[in-house]
């Protein structure tokens, strides 16, 4: 699979408001100056399905439970088209602990190059590993494997830690994305009807 055409770009800019309404400028600033630290952005298809609560939950936990994630004080963002109400009954719901943000016009989604998932249907699945200079430095599109993603971005962490500065193809190789994916092939079955039943919902609607 070819890389994604802004592999070693800058990031794009856009503000979106957060599950409590307030707008959040990415990248993230503070008090007008952009936040020097790695960004994790993940692309969920809806917010409440059993994929993108395992996914989201995997993160939060991550953030506490993995060192790197503590080391390199990685800020997470999570992103949806569901409406602000929606996402805000899922953070409280999961106590999600980092920003998620409401894309109803997919303003970060067209930005961000990120199209459909199975089959055609929803949004893609999919996480960019961003430098604390805001170069994104790799992805990953796993629509099914939801699993693959923290796993993913602990792969990405450890390399920008080991090489910082460099700018330089998808820093995580192949085999590391495989090795993330293949460690979580118990719950491709489940994770796979998961995707197919929200397809089917959106059919059906």
């Amino acid at each position: 699979m070819a890389p994604h055409p802004l592999i070693n770009e800058s990031v794009p800019e856009f503000s979106l408001p957060d599950a409590n309404g307030h707008m959040f400028k990415f990248p993230p600033e503070e008090q007008g100056v952009r936040v020097k630290k790695p960004i994790a952005l993940f692309f969920y298809p809806e917010a409440g399905t059993f994929g993108c609560t395992r996914e989201a939950c995997q993160f939060r936990d991550a953030l506490v439970e993995k060192e790197i994630f503590k080391r390199t004080d990685v800020q997470v963002i999570g992103i949806s088209s569901d409406p602000v109400p929606k996402q805000k009954r899922f953070v409280e719901s999961q106590n999600l602990t980092y920003p998620v943000l409401s894309d109803e016009n997919h303003v970060a989604y067209r930005a961000f190059h990120v199209g459909k998932g199975l089959m055609g249907f929803g949004d893609a699945r999919i996480t960019f590993v961003i430098d604390s200079e805001g170069i994104i430095r790799d992805s990953l599109s796993a629509n099914v494997n939801f699993n693959a993603h923290v796993k993913f971005v602990t792969k990405a962490l450890e390399k920008l830690e080991s090489q910082p500065s460099v700018r330089s193809p998808s820093e995580t190789s192949d085999a590391d994305v495989a090795a993330a994916r293949s460690e979580s092939s118990d719950d491709s079955s489940l994770s796979q009807l998961d995707e197919l039943s929200r397809v089917a919902n959106v059919v059906g609607a």
